[in-house]
């Protein structure tokens, strides 16, 4: 028999006008606070019978309804893909995902990803994020490498997520970027969205989400420089998008880089090489760290460094 959805009833009785979205994230963390804006926008939530939006206020003596779809079974097969597992236990998994892996299925990339991977070396996973996508709270780019932490069961799905929503776990990436600079430090801020003509890059501009990358200078070359990059926020190809900004795009970057890279590599040069997380179960903070690759490390020994 397949699993039914279930559906909860009840009345908000407390005076303080709400959010709809704020309160089923506070009240009934089963999910994260963009989960619960899915879900009513999806009408799986109704206030005294009507569709509403994320941002619709509760009075008192409404009647609130939720109905929680179980999740899908997953479809994507199993692959035996070599992992580079740094740390396992029954509620998480950390990887240091390889450069040109896709993290999860989409159009053009059905097998050979990450989560068709994680299903052949983990038994469980969280099913949150249905049946493309199990086990999987945050993603990095394709050509990107360095450190992801997946989740094996839904209630540390739901921790980490909203650790991330929060911004209580922290990625640090290390990126080897174009030209010097005469700051050591720096914050780029600037909003990100979609590029006003091409649809599949990203770019600033002025009415794109809120961004914030903060840099450190590690070493300096001849030409390029190696930074250490943090960010409060995480939008899409983010550092990628702020360090082209800013006239440092990433080295060999084929999509925001230069047009003539003089490197001989059409990868990014990018890396997370630290995460940190609170553990979903013990509530012990964990940071994690992950070298940078052999084709990164191979690369800096070419470059000559700036006396």
């Amino acid at each position: 028999m397949k699993n039914k959805a279930q559906k909860t009833t009840f009345f908000y009785e407390n005076t303080e006008r709400v959010r709809i979205d704020v309160l089923l994230s506070e009240g009934f963390p089963d999910f994260t606070r963009s989960h619960y804006k899915t879900m009513i926008l999806n009408g799986q939530v109704l206030v005294n019978g009507r569709r509403i939006k994320p941002n619709f206020l509760v009075s008192s003596g409404d009647e609130i309804s939720v109905e929680k779809q179980p999740p899908k079974p997953v479809d994507v097969k199993p692959e035996n893909i070599p992992l580079d597992i740094v740390y396992e236990d029954n509620d998480i998994i950390v990887i240091n995902k390889a450069r040109g892996m896709v993290v999860h299925p989409a159009p053009g990339h059905e097998s050979g990803t990450l989560v068709n991977a994680l299903l052949y070396h983990a038994t469980h996973l969280s099913g949150i994020n249905g049946e493309l996508r199990p086990g999987i709270v945050h993603r990095i780019d394709k050509d990107t490498t360095g450190l992801m932490v997946a989740a094996k069961n839904d209630a540390a799905h739901v921790s980490l997520a909203s650790q991330i929503e929060h911004k209580e776990a922290h990625r640090i990436y290390q990126a080897l970027v174009h030209g010097g600079f005469k700051d050591e430090s720096g914050t780029v801020d600037a909003p990100v969205g979609r590029h006003r003509t091409d649809r599949k890059m990203m770019a600033v501009v002025p009415n794109g989400r809120e961004a914030r990358t903060h840099y450190r200078v590690l070493k300096a070359y001849e030409g390029y420089t190696l930074l250490e990059l943090k960010l409060d926020t995480g939008r899409t190809h983010q550092i990628r998008v702020h360090m082209k900004h800013i006239g440092h795009p990433v080295a060999c970057d084929s999509v925001y880089g230069v047009k003539h890279e003089k490197l001989g590599f059409d990868k990014q040069l990018l890396h997370a090489e630290s995460l940190t997380i609170t553990h979903p179960k013990t509530g012990k903070s964990m940071t994690f760290h992950a070298p940078l690759p052999d084709d990164f490390q191979a690369i800096l020994k070419k470059l000559k460094p700036k006396t």
